[in-house]
């Protein structure tokens, strides 16, 4: 559906120049809401604008639809843009006109009859659940309406694609939750395939089925939203899953356990599917004799599947700790001695 493969852009300016995204690939599948999260000046907003060519890469290809979207004309990138609705973080909306006005506007730029404009635009507003707020301007609204009337816009045209661009960021937490759900329904029942970037991995964890992880203008890690948050790799990830998932021995338990005279190991485990971290630490016990001790879990339910970190103090001679490990390699659990 959509394709960047080795997309780079500089910035140059009389103080230097900046690389806004260095070799970046990203495949988003049909049917997807794909999260693309990073810090700020992590290049996010420039790999957005990308898609629909708001701004031109230095090197690389754009497919959107099986179509190279870098070797169009200026008509054909009109008529592909007609295809890819917009959501911005700060709305973008004319404040005095109405919401009805504001809705219609892409269709009146494309030439719609006014019956054709005043049928979409009402169908529009049904999926956003802003009927009742048609005629009114958009001034007398809460920043979450605004927000709708932003997605309906966007949805005007019936495009096949929506980039978000921060759309929850300048939101309170229960209007953000609204509007994620909205956008989920959005994709479930229209099959809009849905790219967003954020720098809330929380939003992440609630709607997309997968993610990519930016730093400095670079992906430094993409996957399925199950296989990043159950196993991140870089430090980067790892800072953005924490604030979701605690990976941490809390400071007092971790005191104890350095003041323990006996023989042990402590284990960070990542598991997906919390029943298998059960079972293995059931058998552990049975198998070697080691004494276990649970220092701290923390459990995430992402899409359908549960995802868990749990820290465990093996106690025991070295020869059944190794034995342990064996077992903990065996179930497929990942493994992570943490030091002290």
């Amino acid at each position: 559906m959509i394709t960047l493969e080795s997309v780079s852009k500089r910035y140059s300016g009389k103080f230097g120049h900046i690389d806004a995204l260095i070799d970046v690939s990203v495949r988003v599948e049909r049917s997807d809401i794909f999260g693309i999260v990073g810090f700020s000046g992590a290049g996010k907003s420039t790999l957005i604008r990308m898609v629909n060519r708001l701004e031109e890469p230095d090197s690389g290809t754009i497919m959107v639809d099986g179509d190279d979207v870098t070797a169009m004309t200026k008509k054909q990138l009109l008529t592909s843009r007609r295809n890819v609705g917009m959501v911005f973080q700060q709305f973008n909306l004319l404040e005095t006109k109405t919401v009805f006005r504001n809705v219609a506007m892409p269709l009146m730029l494309q030439g719609k009859s006014r019956a054709e404009i005043a049928r979409r635009v009402d169908e529009v507003l049904d999926i956003v659940e802003l009927s009742d707020k048609r005629d009114a301007r958009v001034s007398q609204l809460s920043g979450g309406q605004k927000q709708r009337v932003g997605i309906a816009r966007a949805l005007a045209t019936e495009p096949d694609i929506l980039l978000c661009d921060e759309a929850t960021s300048a939101l309170d937490p229960k209007t953000t939750e609204a509007i994620l759900q909205l956008l989920k329904r959005i994709n479930k029942t229209m099959g809009v395939t849905i790219l967003l970037i954020t720098h809330q991995m929380q939003v992440v964890q609630r709607i997309c089925n997968k993610v990519a992880v930016m730093e400095g203008g670079r992906v430094v890690e993409q996957g399925s939203v199950i296989e990043v948050f159950g196993n991140p790799q870089t430090a980067t990830t790892q800072e953005f899953v924490r604030t979701v998932i605690n990976d941490q021995i809390p400071e007092a338990v971790m005191d104890l356990v350095k003041n323990d005279p006996r023989n042990a190991r402590i284990y960070r485990l990542r598991s997906v599917g919390v029943a298998s971290q059960n079972a293995l630490l059931s058998k552990l016990n049975q198998t070697t004799g080691l004494e276990i001790n649970i220092l701290g879990a923390t459990i995430e339910q992402l899409e359908d599947t549960v995802v868990g970190v749990f820290h465990v103090q093996l106690v025991g001679s070295d020869d059944a700790i190794d034995r342990g490990e064996e077992h903990i390699d065996a179930a497929r659990i990942t493994k992570e001695q943490v030091r002290f």
